[in-house]
């Protein structure tokens, strides 16, 4: 048996010898960090500006901020479909599930998943073309969007770490499956604040159906300062509570904002380290400008015809047209300097398919539902980009939260989760143009060449606009956090 040892704990300590070789390593550890912070190798501190020593107005905490290195993207649009869009239905061909239509899996004997037993093999009710010079086949699901094939760039070996919806999107808006963490959005405000002070830097666009699954939680702050978080409007829902009230004329509103400018002025003087009083400070000034500012980008009247009929505003399928105003807002926010703005197609609904993509029982009526309100309004959100010259800056991501099954779940004419292996595309700056980076196999069932998850997939957002995903920190709690946690590749193959 182990002998354990009588003397007390610490009692080395007592010993002079002990206790000047433990405090020798203990300056080492002090030498060695300061060696480190002027190699630049720390972690990097909380960025949140603060104002410069002897100047009281402070720097607005979205001020734009340099990039770590020279970035291709100056800003993003993340277009985020909920529901689990089928990738086997839209963008990955697989001619031997066409072949074995029918038939079992080869290897699996009983396949249980999500929802329970998987019945056979089963090709997608829509036909595969290629498409433009790449060549590349796609679904006639979504005509618009295959025709723009040549500027896409997918990624087909994308894997998640869940096949649940809820944290499903909090991985792909987060990086994390749990609530209370930043998503990507308030990742990049921080890093990089915005070009336009008259506008948020970070907004969320709700579907005209609703909020995805899990709402505000896909565009939070998280740990990060309140001025980082999403602000969350659609082109039918504007931003509450803007108007001046009608009994108050405009001279005598823009007289009490300026006094109370002095008073904050005053107060920022005699406290000059108060970060928070400088955010909620920048955050009051922030919604007195978006008084004139959020009207004015909102107001889609002052788009032409052809502009109109583009992104199908007077269709006869309402939502459509709904959708269509939402993806004309998200070009008129980013034209005007919005740094990231996430568009979101779906909302969260109970029953299966209903209002998103989760097509568990009747994947063909439920996606040709879905299928159309997706395609015209975004192809031509990506062609307006392009011609107004828009699309060389900005990062175009297409995402939705885990793809599907190769084969129909038994009784049903529909397809399970799986997060296995699915589909994701880029375009824009500083991405390849036309081209295919992994794959699943032969079915789609599950990536098996190029592998590659979420935390890859953010760590190349963010080199595209300059930022080291490593570097992109914040402490929470004694921990420094980023938004790829302790993992993340850049995917450099993708890159142009």
């Amino acid at each position: 048996m182990r002998q354990h040892s009588t003397v007390p704990v610490g009692r080395h300590l007592l010993d002079r010898r002990g206790f000047l070789a433990h405090m020798a390593t203990g300056i080492g550890g002090i030498a060695l960090s300061a060696m480190l912070a002027e190699e630049g190798l720390l972690a990097d501190e909380a960025a949140t500006p603060v104002p410069s020593p002897g100047h009281p107005r402070p720097v607005s905490p979205v001020a734009a901020r340099p990039p770590h290195f020279a970035g291709k993207a100056k800003r993003v649009l993340h277009i985020f479909c909920t529901g689990a869009v089928s990738h086997l239905d839209t963008w990955d061909y697989k001619p031997e599930l066409i072949k074995r239509d029918g038939q079992p899996m080869p290897g699996v004997e009983k396949l249980i998943t999500f929802q329970g037993e998987n019945g056979n093999l089963a090709r997608s009710p829509w036909a595969f073309r290629p498409r433009g010079q790449s060549g590349k086949f796609l679904s006639d699901l979504l005509p618009h969007l295959a025709a723009c094939a040549d500027e896409l760039c997918f990624i087909h070996s994308l894997t998640s770490k869940t096949n649940t919806h809820g944290p499903g999107e909090m991985f792909l808006s987060t990086g994390f499956t749990l609530e209370g963490f930043p998503s990507i959005g308030a990742w990049v405000s921080y890093a990089l604040g915005t070009e336009n002070q008259d506008l948020p830097a970070y907004v969320a666009i709700p579907d005209p159906r609703g909020d995805p699954q899990q709402g505000p939680a896909n565009w939070t702050n998280g740990f990060l300062p309140a001025a980082y978080q999403g602000t969350s409007f659609n082109a039918e829902k504007p931003i509450n509570h803007l108007a001046r009230p009608p009994a108050i004329g405009a001279g005598d509103d823009r007289a009490a904002r300026d006094f109370l400018r002095l008073l904050n002025d005053e107060h920022l003087r005699r406290h000059p380290g108060d970060t928070d009083l400088a955010a909620r400070i920048a955050a009051y000034e922030l919604a007195a400008r978006m008084q004139t500012s959020a009207p004015e980008v909102g107001d889609l009247s002052r788009e032409g015809p052809a502009t109109r009929a583009l992104y199908g505003l007077d269709h006869d399928n309402s939502l459509l047209a709904a959708f269509g105003r939402n993806c004309l807002l998200a070009r008129r926010l980013l034209e005007r300097g919005v740094r990231f703005v996430t568009l979101f197609n779906g909302a969260f609904a109970m029953g299966e398919g209903a209002l998103n993509w989760d097509g568990h029982r009747r994947i063909r009526s439920d996606y040709l539902r879905h299928g159309p309100i997706l395609d015209q309004p975004a192809a031509a959100l990506l062609l307006d980009l392009k011609s107004r010259g828009l699309l060389d800056e900005t990062l175009v991501v297409w995402t939705t939260e885990f793809g599907r099954m190769p084969t129909f779940q038994k009784g049903t004419q529909g397809r399970d989760h799986n997060p296995k292996g699915f589909t994701a595309w880029l375009a824009g700056a500083g991405v390849k143009h036309g081209f295919s980076f992994g794959a699943t196999d032969e079915f789609g069932y599950q990536a098996v060449e190029k592998v590659v998850d979420v935390h890859d997939f953010h760590a190349t957002i963010l080199h595209l606009l300059g930022l080291d995903h490593q570097r992109l920190t914040y402490n929470h709690n004694g921990t420094s956090r980023r938004l790829t946690d302790v993992h993340g590749h850049v995917i450099r193959e993708v890159l142009a």
